[in-house]
């Protein structure tokens, strides 16, 4: 199943496509785990020359929710604690990395990072996400992934990678 031109997610701050002033991280699934780019762009500007904190949040916030649906999960932050090592620099391709570390069925814990390209690791975090009801997830996924949702958060590698496009 491909995502449908007018899927919500298309409007994601973290990953939307069509949001101008999101961070437009671009996703790729291995297996459980999920990398991304970004660039993070003035808008999202802090101290000159450094992107808000905020946005090294949500970019990590962003990749564990895709660490929780390539698992199989739609689940909801509950909680997240994030350490921020190195300020991130504006104007400048980042990447970052989620998995889920943990599934005690309706409450999953995931890990990610942001880090340069040359490794180093500039913001990390660890969340708890719960699950959404069964009911939701379907609505979910007919919204996001189109038909009639029978997927129920968590499709094949296929599936789940079109997201990103």
């Amino acid at each position: 199943m491909q995502e449908p031109a007018d899927s919500p997610r298309r409007w994601c701050f973290g990953c939307g496509d069509r949001n101008p002033e999101g961070l437009h991280i671009d996703f790729e699934i291995e297996g459980r785990r999920v990398n991304g780019r970004f660039r993070p762009r003035e808008a999202h500007q802090g101290w000159p020359g450094l992107a808000h904190g905020g946005v090294a949040a949500a970019a990590l916030d962003e990749a564990m929710g895709w660490a929780m649906y390539a698992a199989g999960a739609w689940a909801m932050t509950a909680r997240m604690e994030v350490k921020y090592r190195r300020p991130l620099p504006l104007r400048e391709e980042l990447l970052v990395s989620a998995e889920v570390t943990r599934d005690r069925g309706r409450r999953l814990e995931a890990e990610a990072e942001v880090r340069t390209p040359s490794g180093e690791v500039l913001a990390q975090a660890h969340g708890l996400f719960l699950r959404v009801p069964e009911d939701r997830a379907r609505e979910l996924d007919a919204s996001f992934l189109g038909g009639d949702g029978a997927q129920a958060g968590g499709a094949d590698k296929e599936d789940v990678s079109s997201r990103s496009s």
